[in-house]
């Protein structure tokens, strides 16, 4: 797996589209790991992992250490507990725990790209869409107190 987090090929046009560049200055997210993280914590919200199926080759896959500049260590740890409820998956002195953690926040993360791929069609603003998103869960979260993830931090 090599230590980074792929996407799968049928959410890469999606993907492209939510990330600010120069071609493209209408996105969401600032980075390709900032966004991923906030489809795994939705993912995760919504309790909905889902398998990659072909992976894409544009954007390429994002290394682990992209995340944990950005500050998102935790939350492939945090996603790992959650999902095995087994400690040892945030070892850091074993390979195979890390291929774990990844997969498990890859999972989660195809699984909110595919929230996001139903709840945005149609779309013609994004960040309109998302903060809509946002919006609702904000509400949910104030009526019934559980532990959801706050996906506001992800907005630029």
């Amino acid at each position: 797996m090599s230590n980074r987090v792929r996407i799968s090929q049928d959410k890469a046009d999606l993907v492209q589209n939510l990330v600010i560049s120069p071609h493209n200055p209408q996105g969401v997210f600032s980075t390709y790991a900032d966004l991923m993280a906030f489809a795994a914590s939705l993912g995760k919200s919504y309790n909905c992992p889902m398998t990659l199926g072909a992976i894409a080759k544009e954007p390429s896959p994002i290394s682990i250490e992209v995340f944990n500049s950005r500050g998102y260590e935790s939350l492939f740890k945090l996603l790992g507990i959650t999902s095995t409820h087994d400690l040892n998956i945030i070892s850091s002195y074993e390979e195979n725990q890390e291929e774990a953690r990844i997969k498990i926040f890859e999972e989660y993360a195809n699984g909110g790209l595919d929230r996001l791929q139903q709840q945005l069609k149609g779309a013609v603003d994004y960040s309109e869409r998302i903060l809509l998103i946002l919006t609702q869960e904000k509400e949910c979260l104030s009526t019934v107190k559980n532990n959801n993830f706050d996906l506001r931090k992800f907005i630029k």
